[in-house]
């Protein structure tokens, strides 16, 4: 019958330890250190890449080529913007003497013979509820002033609501003859429009109204030094009478 214990010589042998011997390396390299084992994963689910999925939906623009980036030439230049003709011969324009009109007989009046003069220009109309009282200020103011170099020059035009339907000969008759006025009369113009007179692109862009550049009615006014450079702009309904203290102050007179 065997005995579950063991004997002293078998305990003995079990109690010998035996040095565990490396493992033989393996080449001539130096040991690697024992990594730490790890689980590896289990198979992950195929996901395919966003792009992909989206490819269907992207169609031509998933194929489009790549744009080519050719270098700018050191020597290249941005586009000039065109100018236009009017406008650069208004940006060299400087003063109301550069101009020449038109009176009402049609000969041509070159505004240089103004020089020195305090000039108001007005765009007057024959048939507009504001036509009395103008015309009668403007001869007070030219009556009063005219020997001390103030001029004023009118315009005549047809724009607003066609209150200036007549002929130059008519238009001058009526203003002579009723409200005898003495100062000189152009040829009807535009102030207006791609037709306006030159005249007028000027004094519009040396000075804006109130809300924008165009004349807005019959009696528009502006006032000129002596030098021909566009001092103030006055609305249709601004009585002449009331800018008298403007004229004195560019005349010099107290």
């Amino acid at each position: 019958m065997h005995s579950c214990g063991t004997s002293e010589a078998s305990r003995n042998m079990l109690s010998v330890r035996h040095p565990i011997q490396p493992p033989t390396p393996r080449g001539p390299g130096r040991y690697k250190s024992a990594q730490p084992v790890t689980s590896r994963p289990g198979p992950q689910p195929t996901t395919a890449p966003p792009l992909l999925l989206l490819s269907p939906l992207l169609g031509v623009v998933c194929t489009l080529p790549p744009r080519s980036r050719s270098p700018t030439p050191l020597n290249s230049s941005p586009p000039l913007l065109a100018v236009r003709p009017s406008m650069a011969a208004a940006s060299s324009t400087t003063s109301v003497h550069d101009f020449t009109v038109k009176d009402a007989s049609g000969k041509d009046v070159d505004l240089s013979t103004y020089k020195g003069k305090v000039l108001l220009i007005v765009n007057v109309a024959s048939q507009c509820g504001l036509t009395n009282s103008n015309y009668t200020e403007l001869a007070q103011l030219y009556e009063k002033y005219k020997d001390q170099g103030f001029e004023i020059l009118a315009f005549p035009c047809n724009q607003f609501g066609g209150q200036e339907p007549g002929t130059n000969e008519e238009i001058v008759q009526f203003a002579c003859t009723r409200f005898k006025a003495e100062y000189p009369i152009f040829d009807k113009v535009d102030v207006n429009g791609n037709n306006a007179a030159p005249i007028y692109k000027f004094l519009k862009s040396s000075k804006g109204g109130l809300f924008g550049d165009s004349i807005k009615w019959n009696f528009s006014k502006f006032l000129v030094d002596k030098e021909g450079r566009v001092v103030d702009r006055y609305a249709p309904t601004t009585s002449p009478l009331s800018i008298e203290k403007d004229i004195k102050k560019l005349l010099g007179s107290s």
